[in-house]
């Protein structure tokens, strides 16, 4: 039986009802921190008022001069005309004994103040809020002076406090709605954020951002491909750590043109070419770009970039596999009819005429300069002339290594210096095939310089315009077909991290050859020489 699963409020709603509790308390917490403020801040206001009040009564000498001389009924006239003009609630007057002089009330003339009159009989001036004979009131004491200075007695004045709750609940009832309309438009631009917000994730809840979000670092860190995504501005916005481990130190927020790219990766993003392939160092790669839109507005772009050296190696190896099969099928031709050829001697008893033939078959395959030690010592170098000296033979080509070829010395950098020469006769086969000159023909000149190897690629093709001759050095470019041109750019990054170059000696326009020559330094091992050619030496 399945658990029963409960519903649960979407988070959109939940962050809504927070944000309008939230201002709602701070609405009603406002509302109170105001009342209080404003009940404060009134009821100094009406005790100023009525010390203001107290003050203009006892300036009057005259007053005081009537109550030193006990002139009550003329007290009490100046005291009710002085409480109608201000609207107090009571202007009283007294004796310095406190004894009233004057007061609304008729019944409490003559008798002493309700209140502690001490303070303003001594001199100083009082102000509160006191509840007397006529209730709760905001009140000012001043000390009522004769006209010769003296005290005799005090002037109190007071304001009902119901005057200020009266003025309170009118300053409240402008400030409560102004409370609830901005309650009220807090909680419309918070339901204006949350509707926002759930555009932005799509209706998504934040457990599904936060899965999406480790799905999408487990896939993107987890492939075997690299991924640059850059936005329309062409700055990096993601980027896998494939990505890093082919292309480099390719850190989030940096824009493309500040990293060290190869320039048809970079160039992908401002084209409408979706794949292209680009040597990084020893790396050829593979980029697939596709640009991102959203109703029209160009959002950038993710490129995606795959690792192609294995295969290429790969290819290499099938490559020279399918030369050693070419010659060694050349070479069974040859043995057979050799073979042949000796059986029929023997057959006719031709004995001697046999062993002279043994004799030039032995001294023929020992000539030749792709076997000569005396020039070149590298096994390495020799095997590989050897194969593709069969497999320029099917083809209708003669590769030959110069009479002028001199290296006395190992190789101490056998792959790097394969790479370089092997890409360079490739070209320089494909050439001659292609060219209608004939016989077609590559010849290959290996000289020792110190420990640096010199070598240069002759071909009888048709040559290379002047004005593209770096173009030939740029991967993807090729006269042979799409999915090429990675041969010669390969040859040139490999010849330069070893601090070399290759470089067009020779154009090969008008009919003369077109001419490679690398430098490779450092590669050879100047002290020793080949083991087999030592011996050949102390023979």
């Amino acid at each position: 039986m399945d658990r029963p699963t409960t519903a649960r409020m979407p988070f959109t709603r939940q962050l809504l009802l927070l944000q309008v509790s939230v201002i709602l308390g701070l609405g009603i917490l406002s509302l109170l921190a105001v009342t209080l403020l404003l009940r404060s801040t009134l009821s100094a206001q009406y005790e100023q008022r009525a010390l203001g009040v107290a003050r203009a009564v006892a300036a009057d000498r005259d007053l005081g001069d009537l109550v030193r001389e006990e002139d009550q009924p003329a007290v009490g006239r100046i005291a009710a005309a002085q409480q109608k003009a201000t609207g107090a609630l009571f202007v009283v007057v007294t004796d310095r004994s406190g004894v009233r002089f004057a007061h609304p009330n008729p019944d409490e003339i003559g008798k002493p103040v309700s209140t502690d009159p001490g303070e303003a009989l001594a001199g100083h001036e009082v102000t509160s809020i006191e509840r007397g004979t006529l209730g709760l009131s905001a009140r000012g004491k001043v000390p009522l002076r004769d006209s010769g200075g003296s005290i005799v007695g005090e002037v109190s004045v007071g304001f009902a406090a119901s005057e200020v709750n009266d003025s309170l609940r009118a300053l409240l009832l402008i400030a409560v709605p102004a409370g609830f309309g901005a309650v009220a438009l807090g909680a419309a631009l918070s339901g204006g954020l949350a509707r926002r917000l759930k555009r932005l994730t799509f209706g998504l809840e934040p457990d599904e951002v936060a899965n999406l979000v480790r799905e999408r670092e487990a896939v993107l860190h987890g492939i075997g491909e690299g991924v640059l995504a850059v936005d329309a501005d062409h700055r990096v916005t993601m980027v896998n750590a494939e990505a890093r481990r082919l292309l480099g130190d390719v850190r989030e927020g940096v824009p493309l043109d500040d990293l060290v790219l190869p320039d048809r990766l970079r160039a992908v993003f401002d084209t409408d070419e979706e794949r292209v392939i680009a040597v990084s160092g020893r790396r050829v790669l593979v980029g697939t770009h596709r640009a991102v839109r959203l109703d029209g507005a160009d959002l950038g772009g993710v490129l995606t970039i795959r690792d192609r050296t294995d295969l290429e190696s790969l290819t290499d190896e099938l490559a020279a596999v399918r030369s050693m099969t070419t010659a060694l099928r050349a070479q069974r031709h040859e043995f057979a009819n050799r073979l042949h050829t000796l059986a029929g001697l023997l057959h006719n008893d031709a004995v001697v005429d046999a062993v002279d033939y043994l004799d030039a078959v032995l001294d023929g395959a020992s000539s030749g300069h792709l076997t000569s030690p005396t020039t070149v010592h590298s096994n390495t170098i020799r095997s590989f002339m050897a194969a593709k000296s069969a497999q320029a033979a099917e083809r209708g080509i003669v590769l030959d290594l110069a009479d002028g070829s001199w290296l006395p010395h190992r190789l101490v950098a056998p792959v790097e210096v394969v790479t370089v020469l092997g890409n360079l006769v490739d070209n320089a086969l494909d050439a001659a095939a292609a060219s209608t000159h004939r016989p077609a023909r590559v010849e290959v000149l290996l000289l020792a310089d110190g420990d640096d190897l010199v070598m240069s690629v002759a071909d009888t093709g048709d040559g290379i315009d002047p004005d593209r001759v770096e173009s030939v050095f740029v991967e993807g470019v090729s006269s042979h077909g799409p999915h090429r041109g990675l041969g010669l750019a390969i040859s040139r990054r490999t010849a330069r991290d070893l601090g070399g170059d290759i470089e067009v000696t020779a154009h090969g326009q008008n009919g003369s050859e077109t001419v490679l020559v690398a430098r490779l330094p450092h590669v050879l091992d100047a002290e020793a020489s080949a083991p087999e050619d030592e011996d050949e030496d102390d023979g």
